[in-house]
C-alpha cells in the first residue's frame, strides 16, 4: 500500500510559514466545501497520479535544499499509507508538516506523533459544519480533531477561510469565541481565493463589504497571534 499522491509543489513559502517545503497533494477528501480550490483532489483516484516512488526520489535530490515536506489535499489522514509515507520523508532529514480538517480524530492523533507542524483548517462554527462540509457530524468530528491537536502541543496554526456568502462576520466573530475558549493561541483568517474553485455562484459574490482586515482587529484581542491572509 502506497501514498496516492495527486500533485507535488517542488517549492512553496507559504503552505508552512517560515520554512521552504515541498508540498505533497494527497488525493482524496471525504467532504465537499463549495469554495474548495484543489477539486480534483476530492475524489478517492485521480486522473494523474503520481507514484510514491518518483515522490521519493525527487525528495532525494532535494536533500539539503529543503527544510521540510507538507502533506495536505484532499485529506491526508484518510490514506491508511500517510504514516509509513512520513517516516520515509523523515528518515531523508526533512521536518514534516500536515494540512488536516482533523476528521478522522483517531487517525490525526496516529500521526501527530510524526509530524512537526500542523496547519489546522477550522470551517466554521461546529455546529454549523454541515453547511461547508455537507457532511452530518462533520463539526463534531472536527472539533474532536482540533482538541487532539490542542491537546499534544504539536506547533501549529489554526486557520479559516472565510467566504462572505458562507460566513458572514457574526459567524467568524462566533467561531473566534469558541477557538479562544479551548485555548488556541495563533489564529489565520485567509479569504476566500477564486482560483481552482469549481463553483461559479461562489467565484461572483466573494466581494467583501468590510475588509477582512478590519473583521480580524474586532477580534485580535481573542488570541496572542491573530493574522489576516488576503
Amino acid at each position: 500500500m502506497t501514498l496516492r499522491v495527486g500533485g507535488l509543489t517542488p517549492l512553496s513559502t507559504t503552505d508552512w510559514p517560515g520554512m521552504l517545503a515541498a508540498v505533497v497533494f494527497c488525493q482524496g477528501c471525504p467532504w465537499r466545501c463549495g469554495y474548495c480550490h484543489n477539486p480534483g483532489l476530492i475524489p478517492a483516484r485521480g486522473e494523474s497520479e503520481i507514484p510514491w516512488a518518483e515522490v521519493m526520489a525527487f525528495l532525494q535530490r532535494r536533500r539539503g535544499l529543503l527544510d521540510g515536506v507538507v502533506f495536505s489535499g484532499g485529506e491526508p489522514t484518510l490514506q491508511p499509507a500517510l504514516p509509513d509515507a512520513m517516516r520515509e520523508v523523515r528518515a531523508l532529514g526533512f521536518k514534516i508538516g500536515l494540512h488536516t480538517g482533523g476528521m478522522i480524530p483517531q487517525k490525526l492523533a496516529a500521526v501527530l506523533p510524526l509530524v512537526d507542524w500542523v496547519g489546522f483548517d477550522v470551517k466554521a462554527p461546529l455546529a454549523g459544519y454541515a453547511r461547508i462540509t455537507g457532511d452530518a457530524g462533520s463539526g463534531e468530528r472536527a472539533g474532536a480533531g482540533l482538541q487532539l491537536l490542542l491537546d499534544a502541543r504539536v506547533d501549529h496554526e489554526i486557520r479559516t477561510t472565510i467566504h462572505p456568502a458562507l460566513l458572514d462576520d457574526a459567524d467568524v466573530a462566533a467561531l473566534a469565541g469558541e477557538l479562544a475558549a479551548r485555548g488556541v493561541k495563533r489564529y489565520v483568517l485567509q479569504a476566500f481565493r477564486s482560483q481552482g474553485c469549481g463553483d461559479e455562484v461562489l467565484r461572483r459574490t466573494a466581494t467583501r463589504a468590510r475588509p477582512l482586515s478590519a473583521l480580524g482587529a474586532d477580534l485580535a484581542g481573542l488570541f496572542d497571534d491573530l493574522s489576516v491572509r488576503a
